[in-house]
Order: C-alpha cells, then sequence, then structure tokens
C-alpha cells in the first residue's frame, strides 16, 4: 500500500450492490479528510484496485458472488490488505472479529451514525502506529477461519452409494445446481452430490466461474465458445459437454478470460 496521500484519504468501496455502493461513496464524499472515493463492483475488481496500491482504507462487502471478501483478504494477503471496514448483512464471524479488534464492521442496514463512528474509528487507527499490527492480527484471524472452514480444499468427497469418492476439483468440468444437490460433471461422467451452488462456488475456488444462475465453468475444461441468439454462448467442454452461458454473466466470463468474446 502507497502512503497516505497530504492531500486526503483515497477510499475505496467494494460492494455488488450499486445502490449499497452508491450510498457508502456519498456518505464518503461528504468526508473533508477523504480525499478521493473509488469503487468496485465485485472481488476480482477489488484486488486489481489494491495491488495498484491506491487505497488508504478499504470498506469491503463480506457476501459477494465469485470472490467474495474473504476471498479478497486470502488473495492480497493481510500483510499487505489495507486498512478495512467489513461490511455484512450477517456474517457472524467477520462481526466477531473485528468486534476483537480489528478496525471495525458495519452491520446492513446501518444508519449514518453508525458509519460516522466507524469513520473515526478508521482516522484515529490510520493516525495510530498499532494499526497495521492490529488490523493484520484480525484479518489474519478471518482468513485462517475462512480458510479452516474448507473454502481452499483441493478436493471434494463424493457419497456414490456405500462408498465416498475423492474427486480432484482440477477434474470437475462444471457443475450444474438444483436446490440442495448439484450434478459434477466428471471426465463425461455425472455425479449427484449434496450441496448447494453457492456453497460450491465458494470451496471450488477462483478457477471456476458462473455461466449461468445454475451453472458453474472450470475455466481449465473449457475448450470453445460459440454465440448463439441474443448474447448467450454455447461452451464446449474437454470432455464434450455443452452448456449455455447466459448473457447476463457475460462481462464476468469475459474479464476472466481476459479478453472480449
Amino acid at each position: 500500500m502507497t502512503e497516505q496521500s497530504p492531500d486526503g484519504l483515497v477510499v475505496l468501496v467494494v460492494d455488488d450492490e450499486p445502490p449499497a455502493r452508491r450510498r457508502l461513496a456519498d456518505l464518503l464524499e461528504q468526508v473533508r479528510e477523504v480525499a478521493r472515493v473509488l469503487e468496485a463492483a465485485d472481488g476480482w475488481s477489488a484486488v486489481e484496485t489494491i495491488r495498484a496500491g491506491s487505497p488508504d482504507l478499504v470498506f469491503l462487502d463480506v457476501q459477494m458472488p465469485g470472490l467474495d471478501g474473504m476471498g479478497v483478504l486470502r488473495e492480497i494477503g493481510v500483510d499487505r490488505m489495507p486498512p478495512t471496514v467489513l461490511v455484512t448483512a450477517h456474517d457472524r464471524h467477520a462481526v466477531g472479529a473485528f468486534e476483537a479488534g480489528a478496525v471495525d464492521y458495519l452491520l446492513k442496514p446501518f444508519g449514518d451514525a453508525r458509519f460516522e463512528a466507524a469513520l473515526i474509528r478508521a482516522r484515529q487507527r490510520l493516525a495510530d502506529g498499532e494499526l497495521r499490527r492490529i488490523g493484520r492480527d484480525a484479518l489474519r484471524r478471518l482468513a485462517n477461519a475462512d480458510k479452516d472452514a474448507g473454502t481452499r480444499a483441493e478436493r471434494l468427497l463424493v457419497r456414490s452409494g456405500s462408498a465416498t469418492r475423492v474427486i480432484p476439483l482440477r477434474e470437475i468440468d462444471a457443475v450444474a445446481g438444483a436446490g440442495v444437490y448439484v450434478t459434477l460433471h466428471v471426465a463425461g461422467r455425472e455425479l449427484l452430490h449434496r450441496a448447494s451452488l453457492s456453497e460450491l462456488e465458494r470451496t471450488l475456488g477462483p478457477r471456476f466461474v458462473r455461466v449461468h444462475r445454475s451453472t458453474l465453468v472450470n475455466l481449465d475444461a473449457l475448450v470453445q465458445l460459440t454465440p448463439l441468439s441474443h448474447g448467450d454462448f454455447e461452451l464446449t467442454l474437454r470432455h464434450g459437454e455443452r452448456l449455455r452461458a447466459s448473457r447476463t454473466y457475460r462481462a464476468e466470463l469475459e474479464r476472466r478470460l481476459g479478453q472480449a468474446l
């Protein structure tokens, strides 16, 4: 992170919901000490902005599709993460960790007075030589707790009859969700697994991208994209499966692939 600008604070607001992101930005723009407000609509954009070295302070939403707040912490690393205020609707782990001594947290929905209290606390800590030690210790607890929960697993245990199969994540081509079950596409076969799609999205990691509201695809398994009508695409995977990518998720797919479709 760069040294704080002599002209004031540069603050990054990270939230996938535009109204929530805009509200925080509006509040920050009214603060005299804030020189500039940056915005990121997803975790990967936040990572890029933080790595560029600009923000002095980050307001980070915990729950986002794709790379969530915990994923941002892991990607940046607690030793390089700027002072952070977590924004959460109901993440008890985040609340507990920040009550134990990190910068602060905002529990949605929050009022102007609660925001001002968080900002005052952040400004005080920014001026305090103990900020980095306190913030890093709390963020490390968060990152380690999230890792212990299995979000960085390298394999998946799948019940098959009376046995349990061990499936390396790299061998999963795609995941299709339906309620409390998902269908795993593995080496041209389909395996039923009891888990929600959102749960697996957190577990499978950054190589998997959502291409439809009910489908995740392993980018390493993608071999061909064929345009369809209305901005949709047909995806061909390495073992011959063909899946549909909705235009709703096209921008994220392009960003993860690194080029326009």
